[in-house]
C-alpha cells in the first residue's frame, strides 16, 4: 500500500512523463516540418516512449492501491532555432526527469516503501540510457558540423542512434 506522500510523488511523476510525451511529439512535428524524417521518426517514436513510462507509473499506482491523477499539460515549445536546440532542449528534458526519478528512490528509502524502491529501479537504469543517447546525438552534431550537407548527416545520425538504441 502507497503512502499518500508516495502517491502524491508518483503522480506527480505521472505529470513529468506525459509533459516530456507532448514535448517530444512538439519536437517530432518540428522536424517533420523542418524536412528532417529521421528525426521526426526519433521523437515520434520517443513520445510514445514516455507514455509507455507513464503508463507504467498509473498502472503501479492502481495496483498499489493508490489513486493515479490525470494531469492538466502546459503546452509546449513548438519553435526551435535548429536540430541542435532540439536536441539540447530533449538532453535537458532528460536531466529533470532522472533528477525526479532520483528523488522518487530517496523518498522510497525515507517511507521504507521496498516495493516502490524495487519499482522505480527500472526508471533509473531508463533515464541512464537515455541521458547517454541524447550525449552521443549531441557529439555527432558536434562532429558532423555545419557544413552544407551537415543537416542531411545529422538527420541520418539522429534516426540511426535511436535505431541503435532500441535495439539494446
Amino acid at each position: 500500500m502507497l503512502s499518500k506522500k508516495m502517491e502524491k510523488a508518483l503522480n506527480e511523476q505521472v505529470g513529468m512523463e506525459a509533459a516530456a510525451s507532448q514535448k517530444y511529439l512538439a519536437m517530432a512535428i518540428w522536424c517533420d516540418a523542418e524536412g528532417l524524417e529521421g528525426s521526426a521518426q526519433f521523437f515520434f517514436d520517443h513520445a510514445e516512449e514516455e507514455r509507455m513510462h507513464m503508463m507504467k507509473i498509473i498502472n503501479y499506482i492502481q495496483e498499489s492501491g493508490g489513486l493515479s491523477v490525470v494531469p492538466a499539460l502546459a503546452k509546449p515549445t513548438q519553435k526551435y532555432a535548429d536540430i541542435k536546440a532540439v536536441i539540447n532542449a530533449a538532453y535537458n528534458s532528460e536531466k529533470k526527469v532522472t533528477k525526479a526519478i532520483h528523488n522518487l528512490v530517496d523518498l522510497s528509502l525515507t517511507e521504507k516503501d521496498h516495493a516502490t524502491y524495487n519499482f522505480l529501479q527500472w526508471y533509473v537504469a531508463e533515464q541512464q540510457e537515455e541521458e547517454v543517447l541524447m550525449r552521443k546525438i549531441i557529439d555527432k552534431i558536434e562532429l558532423i558540423g555545419k557544413g552544407p550537407q551537415a543537416l542531411y548527416y545529422i538527420d541520418q545520425a539522429i534516426f540511426k542512434t535511436g535505431q541503435e538504441a532500441e535495439a539494446n
